[in-house]
């Protein structure tokens, strides 16, 4: 069975709603800007962090304009420094590649130590998209679904986080 598979499997067991589309391979945000306007959801922008010494990793998760420092990240989930963790780490513990890498990844027994944080303005986001690690499918479901039942069922507690998007930044002058 394939990780998409897994991943549709289990929304199916926990009767959660879905949407799911197939698509050319989308490795960037821009190129799920399009699947997001045939779904009417949000794809969320998905980084996969990790500490210096590799010991903790953390999905960080996010709107698509957010223009994030990893340094605030990890002061405001408590962590050491935090940078990109390397492909191979992304593969062992959620089951994605590079352009893949998502939240549904944390079904799989190998993300229980995976930390996840979450841009806490998604959670007013009405619907979200997330590839079900495979970038050439997108799947949509209620965030209150996302939040309220997937992350339950897999007791996973996220971190809330604020991250500004591009905008916010300029307008408080902030460096990018």
């Amino acid at each position: 069975m394939s990780s998409a598979d897994a991943v549709f499997a289990f929304l199916d067991r926990l009767g959660i709603e879905y949407r799911r589309v197939r698509h050319a391979a989308a490795f960037t945000m821009a190129d799920c800007a399009g699947v997001d306007a045939g779904l009417g959801a949000l794809t969320v922008k998905n980084i996969f962090l990790t500490t210096k010494n590799r010991k903790h990793c953390y999905l960080c998760i996010t709107r698509p304009q957010a223009r994030f420092h990893t340094a605030d990240i990890s002061r405001q989930i408590g962590s050491s420094r935090l940078s990109f963790a390397p492909e191979e780490m992304l593969f062992e513990r959620l089951r994605c590649h590079g352009g893949s890498a998502s939240p549904m990844g944390l079904i799989f027994p190998e993300a229980a130590e995976v930390g996840l944080a979450v841009d806490g303005a998604l959670r007013e986001v009405p619907v979200l998209a997330f590839h079900p690690c495979d970038n050439t499918q997108t799947l949509a479901m209620a965030g209150t679904d996302f939040f309220g039942r997937f992350l339950p069922a897999l007791n996973v507690q996220p971190v809330d986080v604020e991250i500004h998007d591009f905008m916010d930044q300029q307008e408080r002058g902030s460096p990018v």
